[in-house]
């Protein structure tokens, strides 16, 4: 590797940390830039970039528990079984293609933009819905569902279980970026039991980006703290739009192909 794709490869790990810290989506930005990397297969790059994710995601965490508070008592069952969830969404991936969901998501994430665009009291302050018991059945049912996307596609998780947590469990933006974040890494560590013994990461490489998407993800949760829920709704739609673009993109190159 050159040192100006090496430059390129730490630079994006450390601007995919910040906006995975503040709305998720970082795997947008940081799979695509290990993709060029000269003789890196695909899966190595999924591997290294769940490695070098985990570091960032883990200390964005940290300091959202540290400086929010987050309820537990919902995010860490909603991240045990997200981490069930994407162990399935891998099973699957490996007997169906995941090309036959991404229609489905891509109109289901535009229905979400337009609902959050036009609504713009929505996540800005907490109105939880449910009673205890069915708020955590609901909480672990939608782990399982988004942990299961992680493991069978993965762009955006971070930014699907916001929207969840806004939009079905009535969490502000600032509460939901903080809960995501945990359940997030709880679909890293599953997606990494899968990768780890395989043999398809990339050390070296993953490791180096872990220091850059460590920095990322600390200034980026410390940026959403200090701005607010208002802040991270307005990067969480760029983030949707530009997610709804590669996803799209990607259904329409695959549809043309598929014609050829």
């Amino acid at each position: 590797m050159g040192v100006e794709m090496l430059a390129l490869v730490m630079l994006v790990a450390f601007a995919a940390g910040w906006v995975d810290a503040v709305v998720g989506g970082g795997g947008l930005l940081q799979l695509p830039a290990l993709l060029l990397v000269p003789g890196l297969a695909p899966v190595q790059a999924l591997a290294t970039n769940k490695l070098s994710s985990i570091f960032g995601t883990a200390t964005a965490s940290v300091t959202y528990v540290r400086r929010i508070r987050p309820d537990m008592r919902t995010a860490l069952p909603m991240a045990g079984f997200a981490v069930a969830g994407s162990f399935g969404g891998a099973a699957v991936a490996t007997v169906l293609p995941p090309e036959v969901f991404k229609p489905i998501i891509v109109v289901a994430l535009l229905s979400v933009a337009i609902f959050v665009a036009v609504r713009p009291m929505m996540g800005a302050a907490t109105s939880l819905r449910f009673e205890r018991g069915r708020h955590l059945v609901i909480a672990c049912a939608l782990g399982v569902v988004i942990g299961f996307y992680d493991g069978l596609l993965g762009p955006g998780t971070g930014t699907f279980l916001i929207i969840a947590l806004v939009s079905v469990l009535g969490y502000d933006f600032m509460a939901s970026s903080a809960k995501a974040k945990i359940v997030n890494l709880g679909t890293n560590l599953g997606a990494l039991a899968l990768f780890i013994p395989t043999g398809n990461v990339v050390w070296g490489l993953g490791l180096s980006m872990a220091v850059m998407n460590m920095a990322g993800g600390y200034l980026g949760s410390r940026t959403a703290i200090a701005k607010g829920s208002g802040f991270v709704r307005v990067v969480f739609l760029i983030v949707v739009g530009v997610l709804i673009l590669k996803l799209g993109h990607d259904v329409w190159v695959e549809s043309i192909a598929g014609r050829i």
